[in-house]
């Protein structure tokens, strides 16, 4: 993932931007938002030109907040475009949305950094920052087939229909239990209070984190996503005691495993009976793959609540058909909603690099071997040439084959319960908070910047005050 981040400040988690801090109890306040004439400029990325038009600039904070014209720019006049990242790593944007369908389908691209022609993952400039030193290496961001196919076939049964259907009344719980927490005040910040504990707690529960354990969990992932505001150095130990845990965690499970599963068995119980029975799981890939759900699987869904209820609010005519729809107890605008809002300002803006293992041919350009390729989800998702009006948010729109969440054998495995808990805050949020507004003007409102991941440092809201 892309660094993102100013001069000062170490690389954050896969190498984005900085984010919003997140505190282990009672959210801290906003940053103070950066005076008119006085914004952060983060570290100035070298843009490649094409002849007789400048590319726009990338990777500043302007950018951040609105990058939708600059990928528009770059779809009609550099589809596949060389930049220089802030960080110094050289990569290729991919932007059209057919090239980046067939780009992560492509299996030339490799996830294993291995691949890249210099040791750029080494010095922290993609991957997590501590992976390596702590054993994390083997998980499904970084693996290609047949150890993909293995470790997917055995990760993917806790996220079937079925087993998140059974899911949904703890998500629901959860989502009350949250806003509960908020509803008398009449005020909250939605990104502190809701949309990040949400994930959290969820993913720890599938996972069978015991629930004394969770704020501990709570504690690391908010440090691996606000390196703005954490010590140099944070996330690797956060990543280094989330190892130490989870490894202590996966030998008291396989000490107290019963014979035969149990139903709703927690998903790192799973991963262990399959090891045990001849799945040649080793306790590096146990770790690694529960660590890699835990992170992977609760930013996309900040991201997911954070953004689609910013687009609700500043959307009031497609925000007041939804809630009247809820009204009605139909469910077919929620489902699609969501669909929308994923592909109108979704959580993922880049999918996770890639590395060209031979030469290949995107869009007319040519890729060297070694060379990373990002492929730009944010832009293909707004591509003229497979969506009308895609500037325009439609919560009812139906041939909506957005790239949100990936495509090909990298499809994000979690994207079944990430639509679960999405469509159950936002319609939980709308009945219980009808009058729900924003508490800034949307100017105010920072960006975390950066290419991998899209969302807000903090969404302040208003609303009647309820019991």
């Amino acid at each position: 993932m892309t660094d993102q981040h100013r001069p000062d400040q170490p690389p954050s988690p896969l190498g984005q931007a900085p984010s919003h801090p997140e505190p282990a109890t009672q959210p801290e306040p906003p940053e103070p938002a950066a005076q008119p004439g006085q914004r952060e400029q983060p570290e100035p990325a070298i843009q490649a030109e094409q002849p007789g038009q400048p590319a726009p600039a990338l990777f500043s904070w302007e950018f951040a907040a609105d990058p939708y014209p600059a990928y528009a720019w770059l779809r009609e006049h550099a589809p596949v475009h060389r930049t220089r990242l802030p960080s110094g790593v050289e990569a290729w944007l991919v932007t059209r949305y057919a090239d980046a369908r067939q780009a992560l389908a492509d299996q030339r691209l490799s996830k294993n950094p291995a691949h890249h022609d210099e040791p750029a993952h080494a010095k922290g400039k993609t991957g997590i920052p501590g992976e390596r030193k702590a054993d994390l290496m083997t998980h499904l961001l970084n693996i290609d087939p047949p150890d993909h196919t293995r470790l997917r076939r055995l990760v993917s049964k806790a996220f079937t229909p079925r087993r998140v259907a059974e899911f949904a009344p703890r998500v629901q719980e959860l989502t009350d239990q949250l806003i509960d927490r908020f509803a008398e005040r009449g005020s909250a910040d939605l990104i502190h209070e809701f949309a990040f504990p949400l994930p959290i707690y969820a993913i720890c529960d599938l996972l069978g984190v015991p629930r004394e354990d969770q704020d501990d969990f709570r504690d690391w992932a908010g440090m691996m996503i606000r390196h703005g505001g954490g010590p140099r150095g944070g996330v690797a130990r956060s990543v280094k005691k989330m190892r130490g845990y989870l490894a202590e965690l996966i030998h008291k499970k396989r000490e107290a495993l019963p014979p035969a599963p149990t139903p709703g068995e927690d998903l790192i119980s799973g991963l262990i009976r399959a090891s045990d029975h001849g799945e040649h799981l080793t306790e590096n890939e146990a770790a690694a793959m529960a660590f890699i759900l835990l992170f992977a699987g609760f930013e996309t869904t900040v991201n997911l609540i954070g953004n689609g209820t910013y687009a609700l609010l500043t959307h009031p005519g497609q925000r007041r058909r939804l809630a009247e729809s809820l009204a009605r107890r139909e469910t077919d605008l929620l489902a699609t909603g969501v669909e929308e809002l994923l592909r109108y300002d979704g959580p993922v803006e880049l999918a996770t690099w890639r590395f060209a293992t031979e030469p290949l041919t995107i869009g007319g350009q040519d890729i060297a071997p070694g060379d990373p390729v990002l492929v730009v989800l944010a832009a293909a998702d707004r591509d003229p040439e497979r969506f009308a009006d895609p500037d325009v948010l439609d919560l009812g729109r139906r041939d909506n084959q957005h790239l949100g969440y990936g495509h090909g054998i990298h499809y994000c495995l979690g994207a079944p319960l990430a639509r679960l808990e999405g469509q159950t805050a936002l319609a939980t949020l709308l009945t219980r908070l009808p009058d729900l507004r924003l508490a800034v003007d949307p100017a105010e409102l920072r960006w975390r910047g950066g290419l991998i991941m899209r969302g807000l440092r903090t969404l302040p809201v208003e609303f009647t005050p309820t019991a």
